[in-house]
């Protein structure tokens, strides 16, 4: 049987974003917090791949030679009844909750429904940032900004989450990841909500689908780093009287991320909190800003 590498260790709640941040660009599928009563985190981590992981307990024991990182290695069946011990549906606004198969039997009656299957290639939609852009979403299909004659590019995709949610609005679309594993679970992910055909998924960035190819809508929540460095790529595939939802932003770098595209021809977006991250959001976005 094939095994997997946890990893656990505690910090203080006031490293949390630090940590977060980390993390999300190190362990793309996601990772579990536990809070504790003596206001810190534990945190474990699922890897199938064992010398990422050496590399991740190895960075981990030396920016933070207090939280007591160790690491072992499990069943991978072991950590999948482990996700059914603690997995619990997520709400997202007032339109959306993430669950897993085997919990649909309590679904939420009035909201629409992303199931996801935990597994190590993609994350369960658990994190604020990807609260955000399905709030976001909500709130521009609510006000009836989206319709199912526009199209959408997700940057990003990871597990498909923002792109199930988008296809289950009507609105068809691209998502592109550049981990290829992911790519995998995101069809999978669609497959189980019916909307694969709804979602053409490719491997790559921003600039790997024809060069040509705008959207009305384009989403990434990823990290503010690549959002800067890849901000004319984005730009690039906005149509005219486009939307932009950019998130996987900490508070204190949304002014930094917004003024890369500001620079670039935007005007200012709006920006929505949620703890210690945020998401920006452009609407109507005319042709000579893109």
């Amino acid at each position: 049987m094939s095994t997997l590498l946890k990893i656990q260790f505690t910090l203080p709640e006031s490293e949390t974003a630090e940590c977060q941040v980390y993390l999300s660009g190190r362990v793309a599928h996601g990772w579990e917090e536990k809070p504790l009563e003596d206001d810190t985190i534990f945190y474990t981590i699922h890897l199938e791949d064992h010398p990422l992981g050496s590399e991740i307990v190895a960075e981990i024991q030396k920016r933070w030679p207090e939280a007591g990182c160790i690491s072992e290695e499990i069943e991978a069946e072991n950590w999948g009844l482990a996700w059914k011990e603690y997995f619990e549906p997520i709400v997202c606004g007032d339109m959306f909750e993430i669950l897993p198969p085997w919990l649909m039997d309590t679904k939420t009656e009035g909201l629409r429904h992303i199931v996801i299957e935990p597994k190590m290639a993609f994350g369960t939609g658990g994190h604020p940032t990807t609260a955000l852009c399905l709030e976001l979403i909500s709130k521009l299909y609510r006000e009836g900004k989206l319709d199912p004659k526009m199209n959408f590019f997700d940057l990003g995709t990871g597990s498909a989450i923002l792109a199930i949610a988008l296809a289950k609005l009507g609105v068809k679309g691209t998502g592109v990841d550049i981990d290829p594993q992911s790519i995998v679970c995101a069809l999978e992910n669609l497959q189980n909500n019916g909307v694969e055909s709804d979602v053409t998924l490719a491997v790559g960035s921003a600039d790997c689908i024809d060069q040509n190819l705008k959207y009305d809508l384009v989403v990434a929540n990823i990290l503010s780093g690549p959002l800067i460095e890849l901000s004319s790529a984005v730009i690039a595939r906005l149509k005219e009287n486009s939307i932009l939802i950019l998130s996987g932003i900490l508070n204190e770098q949304a002014e930094g991320v917004a003024k890369a595209y500001i620079t670039k021809g935007l005007p200012a977006p709006e920006i929505f909190i949620d703890g210690e991250w945020a998401a920006l959001l452009w609407e109507n976005i005319s042709a000579t800003d893109s």
